[in-house]
């Protein structure tokens, strides 16, 4: 079985959004909104009440003069109840 959810994606924007129970993840290309929702429960044993799937676009980057793509990929919203949460260790 492949991992689902990759890593949580910790950005400004993101933290701003667990306050209001939304946390967002990197997910694997071909998942879908149930398998998303049964990795959450089977990593946190938190049940979301909703989740949103985003592409990630891949951006063309310029470091030391060469030119570059950093990768895109998908990420996740995940919706909790009121009361519940996720702790990152």
């Amino acid at each position: 079985m492949t991992t689902i959810i990759k890593n949580p994606r910790v950005t400004e924007k993101g933290s701003f959004a667990m306050e209001q129970n939304v946390y967002t993840f990197d997910i694997t290309a071909d998942a879908n909104k149930t398998e998303i929702k049964k990795a959450i429960f089977a990593l946190y044993k938190v049940k979301p009440v909703k989740v949103n799937v985003l592409p990630v676009p891949r951006k063309k980057i310029m470091s030391k003069g060469k030119v570059g793509i950093r990768g895109g990929g998908r990420k996740a919203f995940v919706y909790l109840k009121k009361g519940e949460k996720i702790e990152f260790i």
